[in-house]
């Protein structure tokens, strides 16, 4: 495995992080266990939950993710081998049903109070704000379309400071941000500079192959502001394994049990993954491995939220720590992505 730091911090993770929202849907809490397990003895230390997880959120399920981890955190005594990221859902229909008042009033510290219960501990390693509370583009969609019902204030600088109460009681150790654009990011990177605020360690934003929407300006930001980036969805939603244009795909895997996740399956996409997947098998090597093994060499990344739902999907996910792509293999995957340039934002 390969480690790194988050950013403004000391605190060691590894390049690969274990993805979990799938735990409490298509995963049982048994079969979350033995991910942790084995990711645990293959190096990676680094877990990423959320209080809405798992995902497809719903009132019935919201929180079961981060019980499981609970509990085996409480069974194996492994809390200080491991570093926990976990997030506050942002405000939304979506989840009406955990609150509705975003991060304002007592949002946060209601919301990680609960969350250190389901998690059974005392502390959380990065504590991040999902999704920003502002109406924006953001899951999937391309375009900026300002609103002018849109009933948000600027609040970064309450957010924060709220934040930091928790950094000084020790109930969080970092802060991190979720699905933000670039002028978020600077926002928050602004307001901790001209107020000796907790620094912004992270972002986690959707990264891969087919989406590298990142890369337009908030890599730029993540590089000069020293905010790094957590990619999910390094697979897209399992698309670049290659097992549905392959027609290998498990009944339980995710676009067959829950077909309104689309966000990945535009013809464009299709196409683009065609040609992925004909790179990968000319170097002789799998999809799933190219994919990963690009995101891991990225500079702005510090790491890769990968997830599984059976123990050798994991095996492979990990192993690609080990690949390294060569500077002839980047150029033909950006020529298949200037042909097709980001085909799921």
């Amino acid at each position: 495995m390969k480690y790194t730091k988050l950013p403004s911090t000391d605190i060691k993770v590894s390049k690969i992080c274990l993805g979990t929202m799938t735990w409490g849907n298509q995963n049982t809490e048994a079969e979350g266990h033995a991910q942790m397990d084995f990711a645990l003895d293959h190096g990676v230390n680094f877990i990423d939950t959320a209080e809405l997880y798992p995902v497809p959120a719903t009132a019935e399920t919201q929180g079961l993710t981060s019980k499981y981890i609970g509990t085996w955190l409480k069974k194996n005594n492994t809390r200080d081998k491991v570093i926990i990221a976990s997030k506050i859902a942002g405000p939304g229909d979506y989840t009406a049903h955990i609150r509705t008042t975003g991060f304002r009033d007592n949002s946060i510290k209601d919301a990680l109070d609960l969350e250190l219960q389901r998690l059974q501990t005392d502390y959380i390693d990065l504590y991040q704000l999902h999704w920003p509370e502002r109406q924006t583009n953001t899951f999937g969609v391309r375009d900026f379309k300002p609103s002018p019902n849109d009933p948000w204030s600027d609040n970064f600088n309450e957010v924060l400071h709220t934040l930091k109460t928790f950094v000084d009681a020790g109930k969080i150790r970092s802060i991190g941000i979720s699905n933000e654009k670039a002028w978020g990011a600077m926002r928050y990177a602004e307001e901790v500079r001209n107020h000796n605020l907790t620094p912004v360690s992270t972002t986690q934003n959707a990264y891969s192959m087919l989406n590298r929407v990142f890369e337009g300006d908030l890599a730029e930001v993540s590089l000069r502001e020293n905010i790094g980036l957590l990619a999910y969805s390094p697979l897209a939603f399992g698309v670049l394994s290659g097992k549905y244009i392959e027609g290998t795909a498990a009944d339980n895997a995710r676009l067959k049990l829950f077909p309104r996740f689309a966000r990945y399956s535009s013809e464009q996409s299709t196409q683009a993954t065609k040609q992925y997947l004909k790179l990968a098998q000319d170097l002789g090597i799998s999809l799933t491995t190219l994919a990963l093994a690009f995101v891991n060499q990225r500079p702005f990344v510090t790491s890769n939220i990968i997830g599984a739902t059976n123990l050798d999907q994991l095996k492979e996910n990990i192993k690609s720590i080990d690949t390294e792509i060569s500077e002839e293999t980047l150029n033909r995957i950006n020529e298949i992505h200037a042909a097709i340039p980001n085909p799921a934002p």
